[in-house]
């Protein structure tokens, strides 16, 4: 490691990736802070080493994962709930509703049906047209699944990890 870097574990905002990076002690990371970590940002101050995957972050960087999630889910709300609006199967048999913690074919349904009524407008418009309690926390579990399972078979909200890309 360089002087004046640390190794920090960080959550890319865009697909909830998890990455290694070296970034300058001058930016005094810490918990739960937002870096912007573009392509133009000097590599003096932040240096993507490279992605990792959950059984590789440290137990502190577990315990401050489910935080950071909510944070971004709170912050996405809009685009989360523009995906429960459009998503579709991602089988024959299986449609991406059905993949989030606690929906199963009748609720599934019940969504399909409000939306085609009226779009959703936000999680709250979702939990009291459809009855279901708590939606932020549902897409919350569903992050930290995806991120936590090496072998799942669809990714809704996360990249799926670097071994299994095409």
């Amino acid at each position: 490691m360089e002087r004046g870097m640390l190794l920090a574990q960080i959550l890319g905002v865009e697909y909830f990736t998890l990455l290694e990076a070296a970034i300058n002690n001058s930016l005094n990371p810490r918990p739960g802070m937002r870096i912007y970590i573009g392509k133009d940002v000097p590599r003096p101050l932040i240096r993507i080493i490279r992605r990792i995957s959950y059984s590789e972050l440290t137990e502190n960087a577990k315990y401050e994962l489910e935080r950071a999630v909510e944070t971004l889910v709170r912050q996405r709300e809009g685009r989360i709930v523009e995906f429960i609006n459009n998503c579709g199967p991602l089988t024959p048999r299986f449609h991406a509703l059905e993949a989030l913690p606690g929906i199963g074919k009748k609720l599934f349904m019940r969504i399909i049906e409000e939306r085609g009524r009226e779009p959703f407008k936000s999680f709250k418009d979702i939990e009291e047209r459809v009855g279901i309690q708590n939606v932020e926390k549902i897409v919350v579990k569903r992050i930290i699944e995806e991120l936590s399972d090496p072998n799942a078979k669809h990714w809704l909200f996360t990249r799926p990890p670097a071994q299994q890309e095409l």
